[in-house]
């Protein structure tokens, strides 16, 4: 079997990039993988890359390349949607590549890794292959406007595949599609390469995006409680955003300087957080769960905001983390200090979490996407007829509103009220 997936950049970085490439490495044990790239800015990624995948750019961003000295690459995509934020970095030369790459390929299964890219596979991938869309953020996430355009498109696919439970909920509920499987498949994550940690260090360690709805302010708050008993605890906050200069100041106008560390951006990440004795989360939303996952794979428990959608689908609250209230600094503070004065538990929950935490691995979620891709071949046929009877009666409903309409404009002329049907 051949496998694709259309992803923005596999030559970045980020958590999508990550998983996709996770995912691929374990599906290129038994099937043929390609990564067709819409971008290409450097000329090797950052990530490593199995070589066994075969990786193919649409366009090449390189300022020396012939791409660059095309007029198309100036000219604004007309098929990726204006409504997804990425749609400045695509152009027509994006639309016209895609489509000829999907028009010429012999993929058996198509998977999209981010709304726009998943309107081009509505579009233009053949029907001859299974065609499933991957949504990274949450149904919630994404404005108004974007989802009315994907409720569109996404009716034409397979599947639609969410990170969480709790988001295939939404969507089954907010955006139904007769005929398309809504379904939760988590990210994977390897095992990592250092030894786990031993619970010993004293040192709480946080990582993600430096932006305000991750909270980092709220965990440093938290800290400063824990350093008045324990002036031997550290915390190290890796990444990089918009509040990495608000969040120093935070540590220095809370004597914090020395205990509390920004650390900058560190990949891979599991070295650091096998270092450490405990992991926090102080997010507002998550639309996964990376770091909680990554951290449980390094045997390290994770206490974290029970926010919208991930970490409570993830932890088991009390076995191998802790989940607080969002927002609530003194439960975040008190579930770390309970941790911090407790090394026996603390190592209890660790090896629970990497216990727990292997249902993560790419070999085991590469197995799920397998079944997925074999029972939507399955049931093709029957989903079909689902997709045209349900587009019989959008043409059905239509058509009776138009009716209503017409015989509402003739009662207001003659000032007569039409009868009820």
């Amino acid at each position: 079997m051949k496998i694709t997936f259309l992803i923005h950049n596999v030559y970045g970085v980020g958590g999508t990039i990550r998983t996709t490439l996770n995912l691929a490495a374990a599906l290129v044990d038994r099937h043929r993988v390609e990564i067709v790239s819409m971008h290409r800015h450097r000329e090797t990624p950052r990530f490593e890359v199995d070589p066994r995948i075969t990786l193919t750019p649409l366009v090449d961003l390189r300022p020396k390349s012939s791409d660059a000295r095309l007029p198309q690459l100036a000219e604004p995509a007309v098929v990726f949607p204006a409504e997804d934020s990425r749609h400045h970095q695509y152009s027509r030369l994006h639309d016209l590549r895609i489509a000829d790459h999907l028009a010429r390929t012999d993929a058996d299964v198509i998977i999209g890794t981010r709304p726009g890219i998943n309107v081009y596979l509505a579009r233009h991938a053949p029907r001859s292959a299974v065609r499933i869309a991957q949504e990274h953020l949450t149904h919630d996430a994404h404005r108004k406007k974007l989802r009315t355009v994907l409720a569109r498109h996404y009716r034409e696919l397979d599947a639609v595949i969410t990170t969480t439970k709790a988001d295939a909920e939404v969507y089954r509920a907010r955006m139904p599609m007769a005929g398309v499987h809504i379904a939760a498949i988590p990210n994977s994550v390897p095992a990592p390469s250092v030894p786990p940690s031993d619970g010993s260090a004293p040192v709480i360690a946080a990582a993600g995006r430096l932006i305000r709805s991750k909270r980092f302010d709220l965990l440093i708050d938290a800290f400063a409680d824990i350093v008045v008993r324990h002036p031997d605890w550290q915390l190290k906050v890796y990444g990089d955003g918009t509040q990495k200069a608000a969040l120093q100041q935070k540590i220095e106008d809370l004597g914090l300087t020395g205990r509390a560390h920004m650390m900058g951006i560190r990949t891979p990440i599991e070295p650091a957080f096998a270092a450490a004795s405990l992991v926090a989360v102080a997010s507002e939303a998550e639309s996964f769960g990376m770091t909680v996952i990554e951290a449980m794979r390094c045997g390290v428990p994770v206490v974290s905001t029970n926010c919208p959608l991930g970490p409570g689908e993830i932890i088991s609250d009390g076995v191998d983390g802790r989940l607080v209230p969002v927002g609530d600094r003194d439960a975040l503070a008190q579930a770390l200090l309970d941790l911090v004065e407790n090394p026996d538990q603390r190592r209890r929950m660790g090896r629970a979490a990497l216990v727990s935490s292997a249902v993560y691995d790419p070999a085991e979620v590469a197995g799920t996407y397998e079944a997925l891709f074999r029972g939507l071949r399955a049931t093709r046929a029957l989903r079909r007829r689902a997709r045209r009877h349900e587009a019989r009666l959008r043409v059905f409903r239509a058509a009776l509103r138009r009716l209503k309409a017409l015989l509402s404009a003739r009662a207001r002329r003659t000032g007569r009220t039409p009868t009820p049907q």
